[in-house]
Formats: C-alpha cells, structure tokens, sequence
C-alpha cells in the first residue's frame, strides 16, 4: 500500500537502487510509491551513501517502540503525521550535531546549540536544557561556557521565572564571522612578528612569511565577506537584467557604485556565472 510503512524488501530495492544510482523517482516507480517517502527514508538513515537496508529497518523499530504501542493505522492521522514529523526532527537533529562536531565543536556543546537552534523562541534555561538533553547540569554550564567563548549564545536574565535563558541570536553567524576574522588577523601578525625575530632570509622565517601572506589575504577576504558576496550577486543580477556586455565603468554608473566598489565585487563573483562576452567586456 503506498501510504504503509515500507516493509524490509522494499528497503532492500531502494539500497540495491541506490547502489545502482538511480534516482529517489525511479526507486519510487519501481515500488509504487510516493518520490518523498523514498527521499525521507533515506535521508533519516543515513544518506544516499550511507544507507542500509537493514540498518533502516532497526531504526525504524526504535522509533516505533518510542512512540509506543499502538499501531500506527489505529491512530487518526493528525497523530501519525505529528510522529513522523517529530521522527524526522530528531534525525535532523542528530545530522547537525554530526556536523558540527566533524568541525570541531565538542558533542554537548552542538547538542546544545542544535537544541537552541530549533527551539521557536531561540532560547532556553538551563532546567530546559537539562530535561530536554537527559544530562547534568554541569554538563550544560561546560556546554554553554565553551559556546559563549565562541559567542555564538549569550545569556540574558529571565524576570518572570527569576533564572537564566540561554539564547541564540539571528545574528550568530554575523558575530562568529567577524571573531573568525579577527583571529586569523592575529595568525598573520604573529607570524610577521615570528619574521623580524628569526630573520627572513632563514628557513623558518620563509616558512614563517609564507605563513603570514596566507593569513593575511585570508583575513582580507573574510574581512569584506558577507558585504562583497551580497555585492557580486547584485552586480551579477544588473548582468542577467541588462542582457548584454557591460563594461565596469557603465556598471559602476547604473549601480552608483564607485569603481572600486565593482572591482571588489567583480573579485566576489564567480567566473563561470559570466558569459565569455561578459568576461571580455568586464576585463577592459
């Protein structure tokens, strides 16, 4: 039946599909059966690379006997669709705590800020934490600290309920950019420093200078990120909207940009976005 649950055979075909590299609409017809019920199945097990038949089919058990016992068809369907939406939540959050800790980000801080990241209000206290984790409370004071270090959550006081809320703000990113920046600015300057003190005509001075050349273009470029990036789509959109070649001096006179502006932008925008006319037109 389309809408059932898809028994272990049919997991079976759509890893063999996979393996095959078919797509999530050909493993669909084949099995008569919705695109998205093949898309979401493998997406919360694992991906396209990592899905197994069998493996799929434990985690489905496991969030089966999480719900409980009543069979699904016995229940209205508002409350079907709730579970699945839940089940497909928890995956997601347990797919983005996976990454951010392949960056780097120890396991309880990310499950901290994948926990503030979908939460509605942005924010929590540390009892919210606590119960919804299933962890110690030093465990989310650890958590949090390291995450304020980064400035990616900050603390605000709740009057109502007289304790602490943790909150994410939309403009985490923003902040967590410029810190970024300013470390790799300090790199660079450490490794000028590391220079005059050895001597740039030593081995480590070379490698030390190399060193500083590389972290300060980096922290240049992060430093006009966010603004130059915004700036190569506008300029590549004034592109798409004139339809034809345009040189720089004309871009910067219909955008009233200055034509340092368009050559920063120009630096932004990824080649292959332009036609070779474009190309031509813009390197005169």
């Amino acid at each position: 039946m389309p809408g059932g649950r898809l028994s272990h055979d049919e997991r079976r075909d759509i890893g063999a599909g996979l393996a095959e590299g078919l797509g999530y609409a050909e493993i669909a017809r084949r099995l008569g059966r919705p695109t998205s019920t093949v898309s979401r199945e493998v997406a919360r097990n694992g991906g396209a690379d990592g899905y197994r038949a069998d493996r799929a089919l434990r985690a489905t058990e496991r969030r089966a006997r999480r719900r409980g016992p009543a069979p699904l068809a016995a229940r209205p369907r508002e409350a079907a669709d709730r579970d699945e939406l839940r089940d497909e939540l928890r995956d997601f959050g347990e797919q983005f705590v996976t990454m951010l800790v392949s960056t780097g980000l120890p396991r309880m801080a990310s499950r901290v800020l994948v926990r503030l990241f979908l939460t509605d209000s942005g924010s929590l206290t540390a009892a919210d934490l606590v119960g919804q984790l299933r962890v110690s409370p030093a465990s989310v004071s650890k958590a949090v600290g390291y995450l304020e270090e980064l400035d990616v959550v900050r603390r605000e006081r709740d009057p109502r309920r007289r304790r602490e809320r943790y909150v994410v703000d939309d403009d985490v990113w923003l902040r967590a950019w410029t810190r970024d920046t300013r470390s790799t600015s300090n790199w660079a300057d450490t490794a000028r420093r590391g220079v005059a003190v050895v001597g740039a005509d030593t081995p480590a001075g070379v490698r030390l200078d190399r060193m500083g050349d590389f972290f300060a273009t980096l922290s240049a470029d992060m430093a006009s990120g966010p603004a130059g990036v915004e700036d190569a789509l506008t300029l590549l959109a004034a592109l798409m909207h004139a339809g034809a070649p345009a040189d720089a001096g004309r871009l910067a006179a219909g955008l009233g940009w200055p034509a340092e502006r368009v050559a920063e932008a120009l630096r932004h925008a990824e080649p292959q976005r332009l036609t070779p006319a474009q190309r031509a037109a813009l390197a005169r």
